[in-house]
Formats: structure tokens, sequence, C-alpha cells
């Protein structure tokens, strides 16, 4: 690792960053104190590390061909194996392209990062593999993860399956859309607001967003590392049940996690209704932009899941209307210092994705006019908070968490799951023209009921009850943190009993 000194100017810029001014004195003073300590530093590279395993020279894939991805789902085709048996022997998975996969690029959606190949596997990619699985696609997101609308990616937007002139959602849009190709068995989507329930509700797939630490987070890129999650997407519950199996589990390089349980998730399904307590949201309902038929299909759903075995009451948490601010606040300047710190951060012990973060520090400032108009809203703001208001919106969002999540906590201990819609409408239209001034608030405004599961850190679930107007509608249930087997429990007992694609 060769460090060039900086320069007077260079040195006089870092003190002005930091409030303060040098004078030609001390510049030469601090000038030769700092030879001798890029020294020290420059050994660095001598040391042992936590780096994750080297592996084989892989395939990098390629684009799929013209008429083979009528979605836009898929960023890269490929094929990595390791082992042909285990739990996921002959399953085809799909990544959001945000998970690192040793020799196949990773673009985050965007052309800032275009050209970054990542040389190491994310833990759960090894787990997959490790399970017998084969990655066969690298799919479509919305850049950087910052919306839920699904029309920010640089390679354009993900359409809906169900209707190409609509949107599949976002950011994890490529996951749920691509679970409409038979080459394609199971996918892994990411979520800080929404984004993989989002685009599950809009095209008609179950996606789980686990208790926060669930599932290591160790080589995927995020927003913030106290929301970000990632987490499994399929046809079914017994799919995102096998494959949240094989992924959840402690992961010592990932500080993210702290005590995890984790379920026999798969044995879970079999055990029906009886007995389980539903709440149905009362603050679930009603919001800006909500559609009537998506309400009433939600409610005729929890009907069905009472009529099959589970008891039902309405339940209010006022709380639940509040947790906008505190997203926003912590997506606006966690972002903006990820970026800040290259994607790596500061002040926690696990594992620094080292070569991302030099790539992204370079290509973030060469190439940062690429960023999408969400995130540089997020990033204006998040800058101007931190510069004038020095952390306090951040801290403030931060100590709110809580006493957020212990208004639900009160809940469970009367109830076992809470329903409510998913989003408040079904999929949005798509913007042949796009403008920033319309994509930013498509790119949010569906977020109500899902971003305050972020900010807890409870599980969360969403899975399609029916159909209106040719298009899907999610069913939203969340639980108490670490059981999100009781979720997948009730979407497996409501799937033997209500065939949503009849409707």
């Amino acid at each position: 690792m060769a460090l060039g000194l900086p320069t007077d100017d260079e040195l006089q810029q870092a003190a002005a960053a930091h409030g303060f001014h040098l004078t030609p004195e001390e510049i030469v003073g601090f000038r030769s104190l700092l030879g001798p300590l890029f020294g020290a530093l420059e050994q660095l590279d001598e040391l042992p590390n936590a780096h994750p395993a080297a592996v084989e020279a892989r395939d990098p894939g390629a684009r799929p061909a013209p008429g083979e991805d009528p979605f836009n789902a898929i960023v890269r085709r490929c094929s990595v194996k390791a082992r042909a048996s285990g739990r996921l022997s002959g399953k085809r998975v799909g990544l959001k392209d945000n998970i690192s996969v040793a020799g196949v690029p990773m673009t985050c959606g965007s052309r800032v990062l275009e050209g970054y190949t990542p040389d190491h596997d994310a833990t759960i990619v090894r787990r997959l593999l490790d399970e017998g699985a084969e990655i066969v696609a690298i799919l479509n997101m919305d850049a950087f993860a910052f919306s839920a609308g699904g029309q920010t990616s640089c390679y354009g937007p993900t359409l809906n399956p169900h209707d190409p002139n609509r949107l599949a959602g976002g950011s994890s849009g490529g996951s749920a859309a691509a679970l409409y190709y038979d080459d394609i068995d199971l996918t892994i989507g990411g979520d800080q607001g929404g984004s993989i329930r989002v685009p599950a509700s809009w095209c008609g797939v179950v996606g789980l967003k686990p208790t926060h630490g669930l599932v290591s987070y160790t080589g995927i890129v995020g927003i913030d590392a106290t929301v970000d999650h990632a987490g499994p997407m399929g046809r079914s519950a017994a799919d995102v049940a096998l494959l949240l199996e094989v992924i959840a589990g402690k992961d010592p390089l990932d500080p993210r996690q702290h005590e995890v349980t984790v379920e026999p998730y798969t044995r879970m399904l079999s055990h029906g209704l009886h007995g389980l307590r539903i709440g149905l949201l009362k603050e679930g309902f009603g919001h800006e932009g909500a559609e009537p038929d998506v309400e009433s299909a939600v409610r005729g759903a929890v009907d069905l899941l009472r009529d099959a075995g589970a008891s039902v009451e309405e339940v209010s948490n006022p709380s639940h209307l509040q947790a906008g601010g505190i997203a926003w606040a912590l997506f606006t300047e966690g972002m903006s210092a990820l970026l800040r710190a290259n994607g790596l951060g500061h002040h926690w012990e696990g594992f620094y994705d080292v070569c991302f973060g030099t790539q992204l520090g370079r290509r973030r400032r060469e190439r940062g006019q690429a960023f999408p108009p969400t995130l540089k809203l997020a990033l204006l703001a998040g800058e101007y908070l931190h510069e004038h208001y020095h952390g306090r919106c951040y801290g403030t969002a931060q100590n709110c968490r809580g006493p957020l999540r212990a208004s639900y906590d009160r809940l469970f201990d009367h109830v076992d799951v809470l329903a409510m819609p998913t989003t408040p409408m079904k999929a949005h239209h798509r913007d042949r023209e796009p403008v920033p001034w319309t994509i930013v608030p498509k790119g949010w405004n569906m977020l109500g009921n899902t971003v305050p599961f972020n900010v807890t850190g409870h599980p969360a679930l969403s899975l399609p009850c029916t159909k209106s107007a040719g298009l899907p509608i999610g069913l939203m249930l969340v639980g108490r943190r670490f059981e999100d087997g009781t979720l997948l429990r009730a979407a497996h007992a409501f799937e033997s009993y209500v065939d949503w694609r009849a409707s």
C-alpha cells in the first residue's frame, strides 16, 4: 500500500474540514510527523486479516440476449456452483445486484459502479453454494437500492409480469419478476424500507424481510447497517422457508448481529393456524393513495384466515404513523455518512470490504452525476443536516427506535401476528419519460406500512392474497423478533386454503 504524503494545500483542506487553520510553521511540522506515520500504515498489507477465503476463477457471465428477459429483471446471466448435493441441490438462484459473488461483476444498478468485480463471496452466497445451489442470475434493482418504485436502475425499469405497462416495484424488483421465469427457482432480495415486500406485493410472490440480524449482510451493499436486511423470495412460503433455513444464522464477520435465534422453518409449515392470534392493525389502513380494492382484499384475506382457524381482532398502534420521520432521518444521514466513508463505515468490528470501498471511493467522485435523483436528494439532505445540525436528527431517530419497537411488542403480548396491506396501492404505472420530480415521490409513496419494521427490526412477510384488475394484492404479516417461522406458517396455511391466482 503506497501512500503519498499530502501537499500543503491538501493539509489545509483537511484542517478546514475540521474547523481549524494551519500556519506555515505548522504545515512544516506536521509534514515531518506524517512521514513516519504513513510509513507504519504502509505495513498493513503485510499483516494477516480476516478477508473471506479466495475462490477459483469464475466465468463472469454476460447480459441476457435480446428476447430472453421480457421483464428486464436480469442484469447478468451466470453459472456459479460448488457442490452437487445439499438442501438446495438442483435449485437455481438469482441474486440482487448488490450481493457480492467473486468474479462476477456487481453494479448496484448504477453506472457509478460499472466495471467493478468483487473479489469474495458474500456470506449468504457461500451458504447457498455449500448447500448445492447454482447461482444463475444477477438481478435488476433500483440504483443503490434507494427507491421502491422499480424505475431508477441504469439498465432500465423492471416490468411487472402481470402488466408490462406497470412496474415490478423495488428496489428488489428483479428478484420478484425473475420468479416468473422457468429457469430461476429462488431469489434473494434486500430491504431497507420495503424493498423485498413492495415488489413481492406488486408481482405476486412471497417475500420475507427477516428479523434484523437473522440473515448475514456481510458482502452486501447497504444504506445503513441498522436497517439493512437481506431475505428470501419465492413462489411459495415453502420455497421461502427452505431458502431462509439455509441462509439464516450467526456470522462472526457481521456487526449487525447479536444473539441470533434460528428456527426449523420448513418443519413449522405444517403447524397450521389453530391457536394463532392475528391482530388487524387499524393504522395499516387509510393511508394517502390507498386504493379501496386493496384494503377490501386484505380485510377479506384476514377473514379467510379466521375461517381457517385463526382468531382475529382489530388492534391499534398510533406510533405506526410516526415511523416515517424516524426512517428518513436514518436514510438521509445514514446513506450520506456511508458514502462519505466509501461504503465501509467506521467504529464496528467485522469484515470491511476494502476492495469495494476503494472502488466506490474513486468512482463516486468520477461518476457521481450518474446517481439517481432519489439518492441525490438524500445525499443533499444528509450532508446539510450533518453540517448544520451535527447529527441531531440521526441521533434522535436512533433514540426513538426503542420506544417504537416497544409499542409493537406490547401488541404482541396479545396477538401473535399483525396483518395489514403490504402497500396501499397496486403496482404503479410505468412512466415512459420519467423526470426526477415524479420519480422521487413515486419511489417512496408506498412505504407507509413497510418502513416501520425496518426501524424496529421485526420480521415482515408479504404474500399474494388475491388479484384485482389483473394485478396482485399483497397481505403483510408481521411477527415477534426471531419468530419468522410463525409468519411462514401462517402464509403456508393461507396458500393451502386459497388459490389467489384463481381470483
